[in-house]
């Protein structure tokens, strides 16, 4: 049965960063779909219905009556947006799915790797995870090029202070010498991944973001950890 396309307004949008946008489509009344936390809707707009973008929900199925994405400036879609969408604003809307979920269960520990806004849906991750609290562990390791490219700093040291399973982890891979900066320098590497395991066969990865970290990601888990494919889920963003 075909997913039901549906037009919503953007009842408001925030800059997360210059070129990093979040926005909040609203649910029209009476609208009811079976969604979970992790999964992508299709977006494109009234105008250009030939060209559609999926991004992930950057938040959860606790959130009510609205979904929200956040995008980065990139291709046609990224850069309409980011540019120029506005409160008041339509999109049509195709229903979620995937299967990027997260495990939230007792004894899991889900470590996210993510790079840029591949750290999206784990915002949604962490959100569930906190308002049910539940005791899932959840790890965060999330590459950016400078501390100017961090998105939802603020919302993740906040849940932090919430949820004490919840650890929210940064390494930038181009922060001058000089710059002030007390956390960790260079990309996510194998070393840097162990240090967070506390028990690997309960141990499930994610990893979201730009196609070179998510393979990457893959061979050091399937690879050097020698975990099996089953331990890993992956969301590519091209």
């Amino acid at each position: 049965m075909a997913k039901k396309i549906v037009e919503m307004v953007l009842e408001s949008v925030k800059m997360e960063l210059p070129d990093t946008k979040t926005l909040r489509l609203k649910w029209p009344e009476d609208y009811g779909v079976e969604f979970k936390t992790g999964q992508f809707i299709t977006l494109y707009w009234p105008d250009s219905p030939k060209y559609k973008r999926a991004y992930s929900l950057s938040s959860c199925v606790l959130d009510s009556g609205y979904f929200e994405v956040t995008v980065k400036r990139d291709g046609k879609m990224g850069t309409r947006i980011v540019d120029w969408a506005k409160p008041g604003d339509t999109l049509f809307v195709i229903p979620p799915t995937g299967r990027f979920l997260p495990v939230l269960e007792p004894e899991k520990h889900l470590i996210c790797i993510a790079g840029g806004s591949g750290v999206t849906p784990f915002r949604g991750f962490v959100r569930e995870a906190t308002r049910t609290g539940k005791q899932t562990r959840i790890t965060i390791l999330y590459s950016v090029r400078t501390t100017e490219d961090i998105i939802f700093e603020e919302e993740f040291r906040e849940l932090e202070s919430q949820n004490p399973h919840f650890k929210f982890l940064v390494t930038c891979t181009r922060l001058p010498d000089d710059a002030e900066w007390g956390g960790r320098r260079g990309r996510i590497d194998a070393d840097w991944i162990r240090e967070q395991v506390v028990d690997l066969p309960n141990s499930v990865f994610y990893a979201c973001g730009p196609t070179a970290l998510v393979e990457s990601t893959e061979k050091l888990v399937v690879g050097e950890l020698g975990l099996s494919k089953d331990q890993i889920r992956l969301e590519k963003w091209g």
